[in-house]
């Protein structure tokens, strides 16, 4: 069930081939499906339930989904924040210290459930087949993917980091911290522009959303991968650690 080393040093081209693969679909093509958007079929069925006129339910499958996306983008900037944005984009895993500030007194995974409220947003862009593909690769990505930190991390810091791991739940925070607070500073800025892409993806739906134009959005959220990017080549690298089997 745990990630390959292979799997974890390419997390971000599997995140950006499952992505592409839920808004392009092909296998819509294969069988003559529909393409339609998944927000448009998610705001028919609430028309047709009775419970909300379509106009309603376009803006309230818009709403929730701004809300999934916002919350995820906070995890992230939240923990990248802790971590360190140029940790977080490393290929390798690091265990310079046990972290057990901000949102990790709470959930040991922020990132990893961050990305999962983003793709559930971001999937209403998504034909239906797509998002349902998307939303369980990227939920089992991020399983194994936190499955495979767990022996390297109980290799590095051992009790303490089995004490820890017993304390904070693996993914579904809790309302409030179940550890000290082990002091370690906050870089804000560089948890921001370390997921810009986040933020301009909330910024997209925000802005553009209400327009109900998706691929107008799809092109925001192209845009806002680009902008990552670059800002992914500018910043500092952290020292590869020594390969370890983790897997």
């Amino acid at each position: 069930m745990r990630a390959t080393n292979l799997e974890y040093k390419f997390r971000f081209l599997l995140h950006a081939v499952i992505i592409c693969l839920g808004f392009w679909a092909p296998w819509c093509h294969a069988f003559g499906w529909t393409r339609l958007r998944t927000w448009l079929v998610l705001s028919s069925l609430l028309s047709r339930s009775g419970l909300l006129s379509f106009i309603a339910a376009t803006n309230a499958v818009l709403i929730l989904a701004i809300v999934l996306i916002t919350l995820g983008a906070w995890l992230r900037i939240w923990g990248a924040s802790y971590v360190g944005a140029s940790i977080v984009q490393s290929r390798g895993m690091h265990g310079d210290a046990l972290l057990a500030d901000g949102p990790y007194r709470r959930t040991r995974n922020p990132l990893y459930l961050g990305t999962i409220l983003h793709i559930v947003g971001l999937a209403i862009l998504m034909p239906p087949s797509g998002a349902i593909f998307c939303i369980a690769l990227i939920w089992l990505l991020q399983v194994r993917l936190a499955l495979a930190e767990e022996p390297f991390l109980t290799q590095q810091f051992g009790d303490p980091y089995v004490e820890y791991r017993k304390a904070v739940p693996r993914f579904l925070p809790t309302p409030t911290p179940q550890v000290p607070a082990a002091g370690r500073p906050a870089h804000w800025l560089q948890g921001f522009f370390g997921e810009i892409y986040m933020v301009g993806v909330v910024i997209t739906f925000v802005v553009f959303g209400w327009n109900f134009n998706s691929m107008l959005m799809i092109r925001g959220v192209l845009i806002s991968l680009g902008a990552w990017l670059v800002v992914k080549a500018l910043l500092p690298r952290p020292k590869e650690p020594l390969p370890k089997e983790t897997a």
